[in-house]
């Protein structure tokens, strides 16, 4: 289902986890799971996988994970402000060590000027080391390749946090 690096990568994340006795969540948006589905394809990511939540909607950013609506009216949902709220009420409300969040668009439609197509937030969140938000321009390559790059993105930045 996922490109062998994809998995690769996965693995690596879940077996520095397990040497590390921490635990993972996610919290989605534009990916809607993806970094879930690649990370539970690998087997004995149980060990070290809480779970995680897909709040593609304002609403769920909200109610799931405790993000302040006002933060989203005044920055918007895809913003460095609102990945890192995300990632850390992905935190605060599973308790994991590690949380990954992204927040972005993926297209075809949704872009504006400002906020372009294939713009994407990813943000990191740990009870260990300060946060980290990164923005990418991944442009108009299209949906899935946006959602895939955003992916691969996500576990590097996941794999550097578990170090």
């Amino acid at each position: 289902m996922f490109p062998a690096d994809v998995l690769d990568d996965a693995k690596q994340l879940i077996d520095t986890l397990r040497q590390q006795h921490r635990m993972l969540t996610t919290a989605e948006s534009c990916t809607g799971g993806l970094v879930a589905a690649a990370i539970t394809a690998v087997a004995g990511s149980s060990d070290v996988f809480f779970g995680g939540f897909v709040t593609y909607a304002d609403d769920a950013k909200a109610q799931m994970i405790g993000v302040d609506r006002e933060l989203i009216n005044h920055h918007g949902a895809v913003s460095a402000a609102v990945a890192h709220a995300m990632a850390d009420g992905a935190v605060r409300t599973t308790g994991a060590d590690l949380a990954v969040a992204i927040t972005g668009i993926a297209g075809p439609g949704g872009g504006s000027p400002h906020k372009p197509i294939g713009l994407v937030y990813i943000a990191i969140a740990s009870v260990f080391d300060a946060p980290r938000v990164e923005r990418h321009m991944f442009g108009e390559a299209g949906r899935d390749e946006v959602r895939l790059a955003s992916l691969r993105a996500a576990l590097k930045m996941l794999q550097e946090a578990a170090k």
